[in-house]
This record gives C-alpha cells, structure tokens and sequence, in this order.
C-alpha cells in the first residue's frame, strides 16, 4: 500500500509548531451560510498570525453533513480559496474527517480535491467500532491524505482509547499528528508516552486540544526512561476550538513561548494558564456540560462584529442559562487576552 507523503516543508512546517484555530460556522437567520462572513472569519484567522486552520470540524458543525444541510463542500472551498491567496507565508490546510469507513474516505478525497494537505480524522460518533475497527478506517483514510489523529473527549461525542491503540495509531505510515484533546491527563499521557516510545517519535507532531489545560500543556516537557533512554516530547502547538476567538494575542502568546527557557519557566505564565481555563469555561459552558460551546464561541465573535448573530444548524444549540453573564465575567476580569481592537482596525477589510 502506498501511502501519500507529506511534503517536506509541510512537515517541516508541522513539526516546527503553529497555532491552528478551529473554523466556526457563519450562517444566517434562515440557518443558510452566510458566505461574506464566512470568508470574514478565515482572513481573520490569516491576518491574526495562524499557521494553519481546520475546517470541517466540530467548532464547524459536524451538522455541515447533513443531507438537509449539505455544507461542508462550500465550507472547504470558501476557506482554500482564501488560504490559496496568501503568498507570503505557508498556511497548513486541515480538514475535518468524519463518520463510517466509506464517509471518511469520500471525505478525505474532496479535501484533497481542495488541496488539503492533512485530514483531521476524528474518532467520535463510532461507538460500535472496536478499536481495531478505527485501525482499518484510519488506514484507509491514510491511503488518500496524510492523517493529523484526534483524540476527541468523551462529552461531545468522543470515546476513551487505550494506550495500545495509539501505540499502533501511530505505526500507519501515513499518519503525521495527533490531536490531543480528551480533557483528561492520564490519556493526554497515553498519546504521548505511546509516541515517545516508537520508532517515529520524531515523525509525529503533537497538538494539544485541551482546553482546560492548554498553556500548560504548550510549557510542559514531557520526559520517559524508554530501556535506559531519556526521550522528551513536547507539544509542537495546539489545534482548538477556543482559538477562534482573540487570536491575534494567541499568536503573540504563542511566540513569546518560542523564546521562554524549558527549565526556566516564570511563574506568571502559570497565572496566565488559569486564567485561560477560566476563560474558557465560559465560552465552552463548562458548567452545562459543554452545551453551549459553539453558540459561546459564536458571542464573543458576535461582540467583535466578525458575525451577526451567535445562530447554530441546531436551532436548539443556543447559550445556556447563565453563560452570557459567564462572559460578561471574563470580558471584565480578562482585557489582556482579547483582540477586539485589532479586530475594529481591520473589520472592513476582514468583511471586503
């Protein structure tokens, strides 16, 4: 079986590390897509300093799939197009795979017919698939675009993956990433100790997409005894829903971190870590479950003017009870995490 490469300065590209928003949906009151804003949001993304962006995933609407809905070829084309534009700078193309064996293959060939360069294979949704089941699916989604894994939590829609499924997830010649995202340190250390431990440790790039522990997974050097052999592993960047929003000062965290000592790590930056999971349990509603998450996602751009209106395919997905007092709160207790001055100075051009 042959197994597309990835280029090398893609890979070169990855493995150095990048910030990688999660693609929200723009849509209209008749829950249609609103194509202006849509393409608002990915130069939005671009101009803030993103090295990549997913497209087609959870933070997009898996509802993008729907027969009823059908938007996920207009989703991938509008954000190529916009990412094909740039000429100054690699922008990395993911986009989101998802469903059965044969959806996740028809899914993979439109993104390359896109020329996207990976396919976040998401896990979710197959709970009658056994873990050799998801082995099979990979490797054939493998066989079309290069793989960045997901490791997606179990409370919107992922599942809990043993150690020994990762050790041989990451044995598929054609998969180049994971993902990490169960929300829970035990398997966040499985992913990592399994990719410490092989052959291709340094073939796989590591992305955190725990929101609940994202600086401190981007600060943390990860250290395992493999027979003798000390073996480090750090996290090259992070792909999440939560970086959709005020990215351009996530882009300048995420430099400064570029430069801050591994064994000489400020303690302010851990102040800064809480603040973010703070931050974040508002806008993911944490305290209903994750509910509200997109429509969370959806205010605070609202409030920055990139969309309308915080409406979801799912017209009961809205904010929960006491989630926009949550980000009220954030908004008061946070200005130094949010762009919304950037975002006035370039509206316009980011609406065309």
């Amino acid at each position: 079986m042959k197994y597309p490469e990835l280029e090398k300065t893609i890979k070169q590209h990855l493995i150095r590390g990048m910030i990688i928003p999660a693609h929200p949906l723009a849509i209209n009151p008749d829950r249609s897509l609103n194509e202006r804003r849509q393409r608002a949001l990915t130069r939005y993304y671009i101009a803030s300093g993103a090295g990549g962006l997913a497209v087609g995933v959870h933070t997009t609407q898996f509802e993008i799939r729907d027969k009823d809905v059908n938007l996920l070829e207009p989703v991938l084309r509008l954000a190529a197009e916009e990412m094909d534009a740039v000429n100054d700078r690699l922008l990395l193309k993911i986009a989101g795979i998802c469903g059965e064996t044969d959806q996740a293959v028809r899914e993979a060939e439109l993104a390359v017919q896109y020329g996207y360069h990976m396919g976040l294979l998401s896990m979710g949704g197959l709970q009658h698939f056994t873990e050799a089941d998801l082995l099979e699916r990979a490797k054939k989604v493998a066989l079309n675009i290069p793989v960045f894994g997901f490791y997606l939590q179990p409370a919107v829609g992922g599942r809990v993956l043993s150690y020994s499924f990762w050790k041989e997830f990451i044995q598929i010649p054609g998969v180049y990433a994971i993902k990490v995202a169960p929300f829970n340190r035990y398997q966040t250390q499985d992913v990592i100790r399994a990719v410490a431990e092989s052959e291709r440790n340094e073939d796989i790039a590591l992305y955190t997409g725990n929101d609940d522990n994202i600086l401190v997974d981007l600060l943390t050097t990860f250290r395992f005894n493999i027979d003798g052999r000390i073996v480090e592993k750090r996290f090259a960047g992070g792909l999440l829903g939560h970086w959709a929003i005020w990215t351009s000062k996530v882009s300048q965290l995420f430099e400064e971190l570029r430069n801050i000592p591994h064994d000489n790590i400020p303690a302010e930056y851990l102040t800064l870590a809480a603040e973010i999971t703070d931050a974040n349990a508002a806008v993911f509603d944490v305290a209903n479950n994750f509910k509200g998450c997109i429509a969370g996602i959806h205010e605070v751009l609202r409030r920055q003017g990139l969309l309308e209106g915080i409406w979801c395919l799912d017209s009961c997905e809205t904010l929960s009870p006491g989630q926009k007092e949550e980000i009220d709160r954030i908004y008061r207790n946070y200005p130094h995490m949010q762009d919304d001055d950037f975002v006035r100075k370039h509206l316009d051009e980011f609406l065309g």
